[in-house]
C-alpha cells in the first residue's frame, strides 16, 4: 500500500483512491481518510493532493503548476484503476479573496461529468454545513443517480474502499 502526498510520485499497481476535496480553510480531513481506509484496506493506494508543511498561499508559481499536474496525473489515474472521492468538508475559516472549494467544485463537476458518461468509479461526502449542499445532491440526483452522496467522512471511505474492490465496473 502506498500513501502519495502531493508532490510525491511513484508507481502504483492496483486501485488507486484520490482524495479530492477542499483543502484551503478547511481542516486538514485528508489524514483522518488516510487512517480510515487504511483500517479497512491496507493495500489501497491513496493520493492526498494535501501537501506537508506548505499552506496554498505559500505556493509559488513553478510549485502551483507541479501542485496541479500532480493532481490532474492522480485523479486520471484513480479515475481509471481506481475511485475519486470527494469529501466536502465545510469551510473552517473564511477568505474574502478566494470563493471557499472553488477547485473542488469544478474539479466535482468534471468528474460527476465523466462518471455520466463512462464507468468512472466515483463516491461523493458531504459534510454538515457544506455551502451548496442542495444543489450538489440534487444535481448528482438528477445527472447521476448511481453515484453514492454519503454523509459522514468515515461512511465515503468505506463507499470508496467498496468500490475500489469491485473490479467489475
Amino acid at each position: 500500500m502506498a500513501v502519495l502526498i502531493a508532490p510525491d510520485s511513484m508507481p502504483v499497481i492496483g486501485p488507486l483512491i484520490f482524495l479530492g476535496g477542499p483543502i484551503q480553510n478547511a481542516r486538514p480531513w485528508q489524514e483522518e481518510a488516510i487512517e480510515i481506509i487504511q483500517l479497512l484496506d491496507p493495500g489501497i493506494h491513496i493520493a492526498s493532493p494535501r501537501r506537508r508543511g506548505v499552506e496554498r498561499g505559500e505556493f509559488t508559481d513553478s510549485m502551483y503548476y507541479e501542485q496541479v499536474d500532480w493532481e490532474t496525473e492522480h485523479l486520471m489515474r484513480a479515475g481509471q484503476h481506481g475511485v475519486v472521492m470527494f469529501w466536502l468538508e465545510c469551510e473552517e475559516t473564511h477568505s474574502c479573496g478566494r470563493s471557499f472549494a472553488q477547485t473542488t467544485r469544478f474539479e466535482l463537476g468534471v468528474w460527476s461529468e465523466r462518471a455520466r458518461l463512462s464507468a468512472v468509479k466515483l463516491v461523493v461526502g458531504v459534510g454538515p454545513n457544506f455551502s451548496g449542499t442542495r444543489y450538489i445532491r440534487y444535481h448528482l440526483y438528477k445527472h447521476c443517480s448511481h453515484v453514492p452522496v454519503r454523509t459522514t467522512l468515515e461512511d465515503t471511505c468505506r463507499w470508496a474502499v467498496d468500490m475500489a474492490n469491485r473490479h467489475e465496473l
